[in-house]
């Protein structure tokens, strides 16, 4: 626990995205955590994926909710928490330095159009594609659970 408590006195507002990965990661060898498998991690993160959706249920929205709940869930800001800190678990295991996959990504991004879809706009394409009977016959012949 003190060592725990010595690299979390360490972090701070000027922590680089690196640091606070580099911090998940020594966290996790302490805890015993980096030897999960990374099926289970995902697993973990999705987990954590919908607990942060029931955080912003709860309070973000005015959707009825199970009163008798309702003090179960953690808030939205510890729910991010939970989800950047198994994410950051995810990439470790896999050796991916959030900030240098970001900055990548966020560089093809700059160049994408973005638009809101016009789902009623589109409706008639999209059923027009569907009820077109070689999509079928392509969806089937790609498909070989539907081959048999």
């Amino acid at each position: 626990m003190e060592e725990q408590l010595e690299l979390w006195n360490k972090l701070n507002e000027n922590s680089s995205l690196r640091e606070v990965q580099e911090y998940v990661n020594n966290v996790n060898e302490i805890r015993g955590f980096n030897s999960q498998e990374i099926t289970k991690t995902m697993l973990l993160l999705t987990e954590e994926i919908g607990e942060l959706a029931k955080a912003i249920r709860k309070e973000a929205t005015d959707m009825a909710i199970d009163v008798d709940k309702k003090y179960n869930y953690d808030t939205i800001e510890g729910e991010v928490s939970d989800v950047f800190y198994v994410l950051s678990c995810v990439c470790n295991k896999l050796n991916i330095d959030i900030y240098s996959c970001l900055k990548e990504k966020e560089k093809k991004n700059i160049s994408r159009v973005w638009k809101k879809w016009n789902s009623r706009k589109h409706k008639s394409f999209r059923l027009n594609y569907i009820n077109n009977k070689s999509y079928y016959m392509n969806f089937f012949k790609f498909c070989p659970i539907f081959l048999k």
